[in-house]
């Protein structure tokens, strides 16, 4: 089945209905074409195993949040990790951090935001044209990282078609929780074989307001607040790209920088200067004969540099990370055995990249990274009746520590290098049982290397509030992984339902080593964790449908979403951490001209199922509201939108953020935000 583009994300007050529905319906309600996953899909096909949801368009422009995170939370199978509204990371299935790869045009994204909760991501949604989510084991093409799904953040920075004449988008939005002013500007040109692209955003935003709270101070009393202090934060960026374009390829380069400064909302008086710039090349060539159709490639190489600023204007600690990736594919033609249509694809992929923590608070030695992979594809096909694709992967994993720097006193031992060789495969099959109803199964096997900080971390970990420990001797995470789906469409009702199980048998989990708690010179004590293999289960439920109620002038549909997951440390029983709990949304969305409008309530059921290091998160439910009407300036599309977030402002809590963070950053308050977006 096409992947499901993910509808409008904003809604409607029971009370207030006749008001706003008198007018509208939803972009995605509109004929429009099928979209195809370009990730995790090197042959093209339209009808993908691994279940997928795409972000673009109207969609994308009313669901832009704060962060990446923000703005894909709520999507099916997809939470945030949420460390107030600056640094959120996308939690896909329960799981986080170096399990889920975030890519920029394929890329690594190569920060430093899978090492600590409070490290933002380096790619701000303002910019971004396409969001693309894998939800479950992507190891194949994107290696052990991707072990719990891919991000894939697409832009045209690198043009990879003809651009005729001049175009371009100007978006601008006001408001929000954190009275947010943003604005972006992209124009694009091209002619006689040639297309650019620049781009160019800013972003400012003050403390985030919520419901009145209790915020604990650390001392066992509380102070009322209804601002999440120090979250406030100031973003900006550009790029400048270009490519050579012909009738069988293309060859382009861009550039881009990105900077962010905002609060740590653990602490009121730390602020982050993150400072990312960022080279990229790109290039496909299409054969019109011979055994190889189609030969493309990309690199990019990365400085990123992280500095945590004291009260006074002290540097605290600096992360830097400097590196490259490379992927390169060939494709080959297809031929025919039997009744089947065979097609495939070979590829190489490599990364390095190095990192060096210095500071006070650096909990993790300098390390350098190296990865070389290669991956085999191949997908039998038999006329309308679906396909079966298998897939082979093997790494070489090289982490190295550079130990205590000369002359500091001894944390990391001595310098040490570990070389692991992941292997990977994968078994995916698509049945189409008619023309409304598509059976598809995936079944994995994917093994993960561990990290620096999983191997050598030693020392105090300021966002966690604990002192953790790395295992020198950690093997390789070993996992097997089925998911099932059934769907169904017919015109534009739709409904999709999916099963997953993923079994570990060397889970790196971080535990509780009951060890006496760790006191620093400042006499503050802190729990010693331990990262230590696992056995572990995570399973759970996907469900996601939509109904045409009334199909006339104007237009009434329902949708409604479902998912639940579950996760167990096998050896100790335990709950896994940090886990979403049930979540439903049900919207109804009308459309009538250039009109769209959308009532929708979220609800997420209690967490109890925690660790015993955790505490429960109550419900909540949210409803929201919004309202957008179609600009027909020019051929391309524009709109002018309001949304009204969290009605009844309603205190709640993300149960996938860390203890120690979750009782301090509330969920934003009632808000509302307008924007504006011209495209010519």
């Amino acid at each position: 089945m096409p992947a499901i583009e993910a509808g409008q994300d904003l809604c409607m007050k029971p009370s207030i209905w006749a008001a706003l529905l008198a007018a509208a319906a939803p972009a995605w309600a509109q004929p429009r074409l099928e979209t195809v996953v370009v990730t995790g899909n090197p042959l093209g096909s339209a009808e993908l195993a691994t279940p997928s949801s795409v972000l673009s368009g109207a969609s994308l422009v009313l669901r832009r949040g704060h962060s990446l995170g923000e703005t894909l939370d709520g999507l099916p199978g997809v939470s945030s990790s949420y460390f107030g509204p600056n640094a959120n990371r996308p939690v896909i299935r329960g799981q986080d951090g170096d399990r889920i790869r975030v890519l920029s045009n394929a890329g690594a994204s190569l920060d430093v935001s899978s090492l600590s909760f409070d490290h933002a991501v380096s790619i701000d949604p303002l910019v971004v044209e396409r969001i693309e989510v894998l939800r479950g084991p992507a190891a194949l093409l994107y290696g052990g990282s991707a072990v719990g799904g891919v991000v894939n953040a697409i832009d045209n920075r690198i043009p990879k078609a003809r651009i005729d004449g001049l175009s371009g988008a100007l978006e601008a939005r006001l408001g929000g929780a954190a009275s947010e002013r943003a604005a972006s500007a992209l124009v694009e040109a091209g002619g006689d074989g040639f297309a650019l692209h620049a781009d160019v955003f800013a972003r400012n935003a003050d403390d985030l307001r919520v419901p009145a709270f209790d915020r604990p101070l650390g001392n066992g009393s509380t102070e009322r607040r209804t601002r999440i202090g120090n979250s406030a934060s100031q973003a900006e960026g550009g790029a400048l790209g270009g490519s050579l374009v012909w009738d069988r390829g293309y060859l382009g380069a861009s550039v881009d920088t990105y900077r962010n400064d905002y609060g740590i909302v653990a602490k009121d008086d730390i602020t982050i200067q993150l400072r990312r710039d960022r080279f990229a090349l790109a290039g496909e060539v299409r054969m019109p004969a011979g055994f190889i159709t189609t030969l493309r490639g990309q690199a990019a190489g990365t400085d990123y540099r992280h500095q945590e600023i004291e009260g006074g204007g002290a540097v605290g600690t600096t992360f830097k990370t400097r590196g490259g990736d490379a992927r390169f594919e060939a494709v080959h033609r297809a031929f025919s055995v039997g009744s089947a249509r065979i097609e495939g694809t070979v590829g190489m992929q490599f990364d390095s990249a190095r990192l060096s923590a210095l500071g006070e608070e650096a909990f993790v030695p300098s390390t350098r990274t190296r990865q070389a992979a290669a991956f085999l594809l191949e997908r039998w096909t038999w006329g309308d009746n679906g396909h079966l694709g298998v897939g082979v992967r093997a790494e070489q994993v090289r982490v190295r520590s550079e130990g205590d720097a000369q002359g500091a006193d001894p944390q990391f031992g001595p310098p040490e290098e570990r070389a692991f060789s992941p292997r990977s495969a994968v078994v995916a099959a698509v049945s189409n049982l008619s023309p409304q109803w598509q059976l598809s199964s995936n079944g994995s096997y994917t093994e993960r290397a561990p990290t620096s900080y999983e191997l050598y971390a030693n020392g105090v970990h300021a966002a966690s509030s604990a002192y953790e420990r790395g295992d020198r001797q950690q093997g390789l995470e070993r996992s097997r992984t089925l998911d099932l789906a059934l769907g169904w469409k017919a015109g534009a009702n739709r409904l999709k339902v999916g099963v997953f199980d993923s079994r570990f048998a060397n889970y790196i989990a971080l535990d509780a080593t009951g060890e006496p708690d760790f006191v620093d010179d400042a006499g503050e004590s802190f729990p010693v964790f331990a990262y230590r293999g696992v056995r572990a289960r995570l399973y759970g439920v996907e469900l996601e449908g939509a109904w045409r109620a009334m199909q006339g002038v104007r237009t009434v549909d329902l949708d409604a979403r479902f998912d639940v997951v579950r996760g167990r440390n096998e050896d100790s029983g335990d709950a896994l951490p940090r886990l979403a709990p049930r979540r439903t949304t049900v919207g109804v969305s009308l459309a009538e001209g250039r009109w769209t409008a959308r009532a929708e309530v979220q609800h997420a059921s209690a967490q109890n199922r925690v660790p015993v290091t955790d505490i429960a998160t109550a419900g909540w439910t949210l409803v929201n509201l919004s309202a957008s009407y179609a600009l027909n300036l020019t051929e391309r599309d524009s709109q002018l939108f309001v949304k009204l977030h969290n009605v009844g402002n309603e205190l709640a809590y993300g149960a996938s953020s860390i203890r120690t963070v979750r009782t301090l950053a509330p969920l934003p308050g009632r808000s509302l935000t307008a924007g504006l977006r011209l495209a010519f």
